[in-house]
Formats: C-alpha cells, sequence, structure tokens
C-alpha cells in the first residue's frame, strides 16, 4: 500500500507539518504533495550536510549553492522554478508559525527555461486548409466559419467557444472577445471569414433563450471547447495531412501580420497580450529571407559581381 508523504517517517518535524498544511488546509493532490516532499528532503538533505541546525540558520547564500548543484545534476529550470516555488512556499509557512523570520527563497531566481517556438503554418500550407472544402452542408459551414475566425481575428481556443451572435458585427467587421484576466477588446474580421459567417448563419440551427453563442451543434447547443479541438484537429488530417491545433492557427495569424508589417506593438494589441515580451516570440523569421534583406539592405554586406 502507497503511504502518504505525512506517514512517510519525515525525520524532520517542520516539514511533516507542512505537508500536513498542504493536504488539510490547502487539499493539494496526493501527487503535488509528493513533489512538494521531495523537492523538501533534498534542501533538507543540504542543510543537514552543512551542519546548520534549524531551518532559519539556511540563508540565501546557501539557497544560491543548493540550486547551483541541483542545475548542475541537470535539473531542468522549469523543474529548479517549481523547485524555488516549494522552498518559498515552506518559508511563509515557517514564517506564519514563527518558525523562521525570513524567507531566503523570496529573491531568488530559477534559470529561465528556454521558449520554444510556436508551431506555425506558412502561408501556402494556410491557404491549403481554408480554401479546401467538402459538402456543402451545415456542418461543413460552421467549421469553415470557425477556421476562418481563428485565422482572421488571431483568437485563443476560450475566446472562439466563448462567443454570442452579439459579439459580431459582419458589417462593420468587428468581433467582440474577451480574453485572460477579463480583458475585452474589439476585433476587425476579414472578408474571407465574414462571408464564412454569413454562409454559417443561413443553416445555424436556432436556440431558445438570450444567449446564442456562435458555434453550435445541431441540437443549438453550444459547441465546447474539446470539441472545437476535435473538429480542427480532423480538418488538419484532412486537408493538409497534419494535426491541427487552434493555437496553430493564432500562432500562424501572428507570425504573418508581424512579417508582413512589423508592428509589434500592433501585434501584441491584437493578441491580447499584456506583457510585449509574450509576443517578440513571433519575431522569428526565415533566416534565408532575413540574410536577403541583409545583403541587399546594408552598404557593406554587398558584393561585386565576381569577374
Amino acid at each position: 500500500m502507497k503511504t502518504t508523504p505525512e506517514q512517510a517517517g519525515l525525520a524532520d518535524p517542520d516539514i511533516s507539518a507542512f505537508l500536513d498544511h498542504l493536504r488539510v488546509e490547502r487539499r493539494l493532490s496526493p501527487r503535488t504533495l509528493e513533489a512538494y516532499r521531495h523537492d523538501l528532503l533534498s534542501l533538507d538533505q543540504h542543510r543537514s550536510e552543512r551542519g546548520l541546525p534549524g531551518w532559519d540558520q539556511l540563508d540565501t547564500q546557501h539557497l544560491r549553492h543548493f540550486i547551483a548543484s541541483q542545475h548542475q545534476h541537470g535539473l531542468a529550470p522549469r523543474s529548479l522554478q517549481r523547485l524555488l516555488s516549494a522552498i518559498r512556499s515552506f518559508y511563509r509557512f515557517l514564517q506564519r508559525e514563527g518558525r523562521s523570520r525570513q524567507n531566503p527563497a523570496q529573491d531568488l531566481r530559477a534559470p529561465k527555461a528556454p521558449r520554444t517556438l510556436p508551431r506555425t503554418l506558412d502561408a501556402d500550407l494556410t491557404a491549403q486548409l481554408l480554401d479546401s472544402s467538402g459538402e456543402d452542408d451545415w456542418l461543413q459551414r460552421r467549421d469553415q466559419a470557425m477556421l476562418e475566425l481563428f485565422y482572421s481575428s488571431g483568437l485563443r481556443l476560450s475566446e472562439l467557444a466563448g462567443l454570442d451572435m452579439a459579439d459580431l458585427d459582419l458589417p462593420q467587421g468587428e468581433v467582440r472577445v474577451t480574453g485572460k484576466g477579463n480583458k475585452t477588446r474589439v476585433l476587425p474580421v476579414g472578408r474571407m471569414a465574414r462571408r464564412a459567417l454569413q454562409d454559417w448563419f443561413s443553416v445555424r440551427p436556432t436556440r431558445e433563450g438570450t444567449q446564442q453563442p456562435v458555434f453550435v451543434s445541431q441540437r443549438g447547443t453550444a459547441l465546447t471547447p474539446r470539441a472545437i479541438q476535435l473538429r480542427l484537429r480532423r480538418h488538419g488530417i484532412e486537408r493538409i495531412g497534419q494535426h491541427l491545433h487552434p493555437h496553430m492557427l493564432r500562432h500562424s495569424f501572428a507570425s504573418h501580420m508581424l512579417e508582413s508589417s512589423g508592428d509589434l506593438r500592433a501585434v501584441q494589441e491584437l493578441l491580447g497580450h499584456a506583457d510585449i515580451s509574450t509576443t517578440q516570440i513571433y519575431t522569428h523569421l526565415d533566416f534565408q529571407h532575413l540574410a536577403q534583406v541583409y545583403d541587399q539592405a546594408h552598404p557593406r554586406a554587398k558584393r561585386k559581381a565576381d569577374k
């Protein structure tokens, strides 16, 4: 029978009390409790090896050495971030209980995890996806409208799933969405997306009540984010031979807009990013294209024709 962290015979009573607090007061899952237990036992071993009798003797410099040693032993930046988060929470608990006067992890930061570039579709593949169509039935029209609107306005999955008919103004070519932090923004809707939405509305099942979701099932119920994901995955396989996630269309929208306009602030506003550093991930450009621009523009890069 698997033992719980609080039953594991921990030598340190403060760690045991902290895990009890997490289990009883914060109701964390057994898996999360096990992660906290593992991290804090590693720290406890580090403290013991340095002959520090209590947690109050462990200072920021000791923690820096501990984090550095964990990094040298192969712990990834994300795991180090989790480790520091566990230590900060532990010391907040010790301070609350009067067991420590300080939180040595408060201002420590783990090495930044490398940011992976988002997967995008190039312009030709995007056109192949959006220009392909099957039978002209209500399901096809609905899915085509979803695909077009995702790419036209760079929506998040949750934003598209939460759209109501009142949020759309097709004559003006606008859609109002509520994004992260409950922030509302108004976005343009392109010509092809407007046409696809009009085609969908001509066959959209009616629904009782004041709320009228834009994308519904045959029964008139609002499509869930999971249902939308599955429909897009199917179209990705059928039309371009690869799995398609809703965020690939959002990423493609951002990448294509930025490559064409170079206006980072405008793309930030369109995407609803609070921090421009989030938008900067889309500034990756094809290196060959960048090299061509450099060769053409830089006065010291231009080469004379070979004789």
